[in-house]
């Protein structure tokens, strides 16, 4: 009789936490990065060619159902606001969990910045933490990015950060992340349609260096050094922007350590005029992300360099999945994007005749 009551007890307690965690999924605050980190989870085991990780410019740069519809290879942006370098590591290994990508790509305009300046709004840490599934890999990550461990417990249980959200029940777009897995429609990608005109600078021209932040420095090595153990093609990139003199510095620096490691490193600043991108109209907000019109510039540039380097050059990612039928939803996402792009530029071009522009938070 003891034995039957204690199974019950422990069936009860294991029902209770299993609940807990799957409505603590659905309470998290919705928004296009948990959508954009459930609809990675919701992609089949072993079917993404390449995960981009990084922070906000990813996710409006690169037009992942125009790289799938253009050249039937799936690439996946695991990418948050303001995303610190320390995260990065960590995010490989989620990945590894369930996919094999032919290779890794790191976007990194964040690692030329100190870390003690990403610090001032822990809510970009949250998109992170907050967006994974629970799992030891979820604790590590963490305990990496939250230094203070007395800080940590609303971290390792973000319900109690979300408990005010329960009347979010109700919407089905909360609710259907119960397994925190939900395909997301246009594959991560996020088109922009505002218009924040800039002028391109002169630093990307600059060719002395400056050490990029210590610790940084220290998150790139140790990501090396991950890599080549675990035997991980990658690639590292600067998406377009408004670079100034010290950044431009820093990522020369960064570039000179990652190419002398083996791994190419694209500073798409110095193809803006291969691009064709125009400062005036191609920007979302003065020079920081692209807007649609960018987007469809920087993804072409960027599929004849992967085709180059890699589909031609290492012979990777070669198979065409728009011949698979069990990449459906792949396909669903190149339609609603062909479907949508002469809207978005609409809007764009409607922005740019009336002089509308991207209005800054104060």
């Amino acid at each position: 009789m003891k034995k039957k009551q204690l199974l019950k007890s422990i069936s009860f307690i294991f029902i209770v936490i299993f609940l807990l965690v799957h409505l603590t999924y659905c309470v998290r605050t919705n928004g296009d990065v948990k959508d954009r980190f459930v609809g990675f989870y919701s992609e089949k085991d072993n079917s993404i060619d390449a995960v981009i990780i990084g922070s906000s410019p990813v996710y409006p740069a690169f037009a992942t159902p125009k790289i799938y519809g253009d050249m039937g290879i799936t690439i996946y942006p695991l990418s948050s606001n303001m995303q610190r370098p320390v995260a990065t590591k960590y995010l490989v290994e989620e990945v590894l969990k369930t996919q094999k990508p032919d290779i890794f790509i790191f976007e990194m305009r964040m690692w030329t910045a100190r870390d003690e300046d990403l610090l001032g709004n822990m809510a970009h840490t949250r998109e992170v933490t907050d967006n994974m599934k629970y799992s030891v890999n979820r604790i590590n990550t963490i305990n990496a990015m939250v230094k203070d461990p007395s800080e940590r417990l609303t971290y390792y249980f973000d319900i109690f950060k979300y408990h005010s959200n329960w009347k979010t029940l109700a919407l089905f777009s909360q609710l259907r992340t119960f397994f925190y897995e939900y395909p997301d429609d246009l594959k991560g990608f996020v088109a922009k349609t505002e218009v924040g005109p800039c002028t391109k600078t002169e630093a990307s021209s600059v060719t002395d260096i400056e050490a990029m932040p210590t610790e940084q420095e220290k998150y790139l090595l140790d990501l090396l050094e991950y890599l080549e153990e675990n035997d991980l093609n990658a690639l590292f990139v600067i998406t377009p922007f408004t670079v100034n003199e010290d950044e431009q510095k820093k990522i020369n620096y960064m570039s000179d350590i990652i190419e002398n490691h083996g791994y190419n490193f694209l500073d798409m600043n110095q193809y803006t005029d291969e691009m064709g991108l125009v400062y005036e109209e191609d920007f979302n907000d003065y020079g920081t992300h692209t807007n649609i019109l960018g987007a469809e510039k920087v993804t072409d540039y960027f599929e004849q360099y992967l085709k180059t380097n890699y589909i031609d050059g290492l012979g990777i990612m070669t198979t065409d999945h728009r011949l698979d039928s069990s990449y459906k939803s792949w396909d669903e996402a190149y339609n609603l994007y062909i479907d949508s792009i002469d809207d978005w530029k609409s809007i764009v071009r409607y922005n740019l005749e009336n002089e509308i522009y991207y209005e800054l938070d104060e």
